[in-house]
């Protein structure tokens, strides 16, 4: 496999010529076709992918009623809702991503040869370490986390739950996470494409009908991690980053494992009762933009934009449950109360 190196490649084409490359090299693509491929490969899913989707769906419907776990129709439909929002808006931003991947790769002062599968095999491991970081900072960094409690907000695990995605990830800047790799020299196609696959992997671990998968919980992200990973409980919260693979979460001390003696509470910590896809997609700017109207210092305002979810104010959903504090009581009727502890 061999490098291309920006210093070797021919002179600048002229602009007369309708096929200049972005990247000037012989035989790239104009830059119209690769961004019209670059979006497009993020929104088709596969025939393969949908029939797969709707026939597990349908199987995991009957166990879940047959097993008395349940099926909350209403819930399902405010996730198809939600779905079709996402589809729409992530139409109208991913032109914009294109061009900003695309004129990061331009700046790489290497760039990997697409037609090489050892490229496809680092760009797999490169593509998982920088989605664990972004999804890491999703839960962690209140501005990120707005647009992600979308998909947190189902109060049941299923695999359509997996489709409770952000309208709003383009607008928080989720996918700047990834231009460091095309600075790296990654095309952009192949990191929208090993981008749709982590997610598309990722939709078939949204189940509780799957149970542990033996050797394999050591690498990937199986069903039970994932499980883990949406629980409110205090022991689960913010674990199991990975999108394929756990391996990340392992090396930086975010994996959890499911416990036998603590069953899983989904959805957010303080639960979203509504079906509606404006609610549900939404919700989280709601609570931020109130965190902001009551903050009462500068800094304030920078916890609810940048602080940890539940830093700023107790309606934040991220926040973790807590009891009020104590009402201050008068000590041996001395007129003195004693101090309350509050709670952050």
């Amino acid at each position: 496999m061999r490098l291309t190196r920006l210093s070797r490649l021919p002179p600048r084409p002229s602009r007369s010529d309708a096929r200049a490359s972005l990247f000037f090299q012989s035989g790239t693509p104009c830059p119209s076709l690769i961004l019209v491929k670059l979006v497009m490969s993020s929104l088709q899913p596969s025939v393969l992918f949908i029939v797969a989707v709707v026939v597990l769906s349908a199987i995991e419907y009957v166990w879940r009623v047959r097993t008395g776990r349940g099926y909350d129709l209403g819930a399902l439909g405010g996730t198809v809702g939600t779905a079709i929002g996402q589809f729409l808006f992530k139409s109208l931003m991913n032109g914009v991503i294109g061009v900003a991947m695309l004129g990061v790769f331009a700046l790489a002062p290497v760039q990997w040869p697409l037609d090489d599968w050892r490229t496809w095999l680092v760009g797999f491991f490169v593509l998982e370490f920088f989605y664990y970081w972004q999804h890491r900072f999703s839960h962690t960094i209140r501005w990120f986390w707005a647009s992600h409690a979308v998909h947190h907000s189902a109060n049941e695990l299923t695999l359509p739950a997996a489709a409770r995605l952000s309208w709003t990830s383009g607008i928080s800047g989720l996918w700047v996470f990834f231009l460091p790799m095309t600075l790296l020299g990654f095309h952009p196609l192949l990191v929208a494409t090993l981008l749709t696959l982590n997610l598309q992997y990722q939709y078939f671990i949204h189940t509780e009908a799957v149970g542990r998968l033996g050797p394999l919980e050591w690498i990937l992200n199986t069903p039970a991690h994932h499980r883990v990973h949406h629980g409110s409980n205090p022991d689960y919260l913010d674990k199991n980053f990975g999108g394929v693979l756990i391996i990340f979460d392992r090396l930086f001390g975010t994996f959890q494992g499911e416990r036998a003696d603590l069953p899983i509470v989904y959805g957010l910590t303080q639960p979203l009762k509504s079906n509606n896809p404006f609610v549900i997609a939404l919700h989280e700017w709601g609570n931020l933009i109130d965190d902001i109207r009551n903050a009462d210092s500068i800094g304030g305002v920078f916890r609810a934009l940048f602080g940890r979810p539940g830093a700023a104010s107790q309606t934040m959903k991220r926040s973790t449950d807590a009891p009020p504090p104590e009402a201050p009581v008068d000590e041996g009727g001395s007129g003195e109360v004693a101090p309350t502890t509050s709670v952050a």
